[in-house]
């Protein structure tokens, strides 16, 4: 994992993210280091769905889990990723915080979700165009249309929502609208991208045979305060063996012994109809 990230391509895919509110590298992690990420995955699950609040329905056949950092063997290869560490700058800033580790798994019979953003959107984003914090994402699969790809309303990240349910949600109106924007993205193996949250998007129907789990490494501007719709810890040791470069951006506690997570960023409007 040696992509190396020049002040001019980081520009550039800092335009494209403001513009679209999504960018991507192609082939950033090896297929064996995915492969890795994958079986983390499951195992994070299976442990999950037995736990009452370990797993959050997104819709049904849908759900959402996070994850203690030192659950994922490649966290380290991840939060010091070359396009990771510059795109985190490059938007939040040099003091930018990890406050999220976890993962979506639509599993065959997911159904097509409401448009929607993840969150409300904060001042900063629609009176003054700053995003705030960013989603990085990658696949354990290589994604193709059956699966039930991720749909992205591009450059929706701007619009207010102050009016819409939850300040989430868009009228049902607005869908048909959305849906004439919309990219639907089929990442493979080993790719990654970067998202403003509030970007306007929906996983959509899973009609093959296979799950699709996507990992999610959420980052914020200081501020934000995202970190509090999260329980990220780490053991003494874990805290300990991490590089330098990690350890000051990663906001979580600090813990004798792991604690299972009780998931808090449930999405209401995605809920309903789980699992």
């Amino acid at each position: 994992m040696t992509h190396a990230t020049t002040t001019s391509d980081t520009e550039a895919m800092t335009r494209q993210l403001y513009t679209d509110g999504i960018v991507a590298l192609k082939g950033a992690f090896p297929r064996d280091w995915v492969a890795t990420m994958r079986a983390d995955i499951d195992a994070a699950f299976e442990d999950a769905i037995t736990r009452p609040g370990g797993a959050v329905g997104r819709g049904p056949k849908r759900y959402y889990v996070e994850l203690h950092p030192e659950e994922l063997r490649g966290f380290v290869d991840l939060a010091t990723h070359p396009w990771v560490v510059a795109m985190s700058e490059a938007v939040l800033g040099p003091d930018y915080e990890i406050v999220e580790v976890g993962f979506d798994i639509p599993f065959p019979g997911a159904v097509n979700q409401p448009w929607h953003r993840d969150f409300p959107s904060p001042e900063e984003t629609y009176r003054d165009r700053r995003l705030t914090s960013l989603a990085f994402n990658l696949t354990g699969v290589d994604t193709v249309a059956e699966m039930g790809p991720f749909e992205i309303a591009v450059g929706t990240q701007w619009e207010r929502g102050e009016e819409w349910d939850h300040q989430m949600f868009p009228p049902q109106q607005e869908w048909p609208r959305y849906a004439s924007i919309a990219q639907q993205k089929l990442p493979q193996m080993g790719d990654i991208s970067a998202r403003s949250a509030l970007t306007i998007h929906r996983g959509t129907a899973n009609v093959s045979t296979e799950a699709r789990p996507v990992l999610v490494l959420g980052v914020d501007a200081p501020g934000a305060g995202h970190a509090e719709l999260h329980d990220m810890m780490v053991t003494e040791g874990f805290h300990d063996s991490l590089p330098d470069q990690v350890r000051r951006h990663l906001c979580c506690r600090t813990v004798e012994a792991l604690e299972p997570i009780v998931q808090k960023h449930t999405i209401e409007g995605l809920v309903m109809g789980a699992p």
